[in-house]
């Protein structure tokens, strides 16, 4: 099975008090209207950090800093598995426009579950309401 090696952001109000992370809902494709953490794949010669930064650039519009990494989320879909590297991140410059998914929702952890994920964010969704939400 395929392997795609992916990044995502876990955009929250901060870094070193985290009550709200931001989250969206996918504008196209097979997993359309799910909701996932913005990111996407590495390209050739990146690491992961560098690869996030690009993507929410162009996903988003702004700049991040990005933070500690979370988890690395291993999950098989059916036509191929995902290694997603999770960070945790902070806009640093620029306002949020949303150019590839068609909704976007900043949750507390009490709202987390209130939305679609997609099925490799599941895993990721349960530390957070454990570990960094306050």
């Amino acid at each position: 099975m395929k392997t795609i090696k992916v990044v995502a952001a876990v955009i929250c109000d901060s870094l070193e008090n985290t009550t709200k992370v931001f989250a969206t809902a996918r504008g196209y494709g097979e997993f359309k209207g799910k909701w996932e953490f913005p990111g996407g794949k590495l390209e050739a010669g990146e690491t992961s950090q560098q690869a996030l930064i690009r993507e929410i650039q162009e996903e988003l519009a702004v700049k991040i800093e990005v933070g500690e990494l979370i988890d690395t989320i291993e999950y098989d879909y059916p036509t191929f598995h995902l290694s997603m590297d999770c960070f945790l991140c902070v806009v640093v410059d620029g306002e949020i426009i949303l150019k590839e998914a068609e909704a976007a929702k900043w949750l507390d952890k009490y709202e987390l579950y209130s939305v679609d994920w997609l099925p490799a964010d599941i895993a990721l969704i349960e530390k957070l309401q454990n570990s960094l939400l306050m």
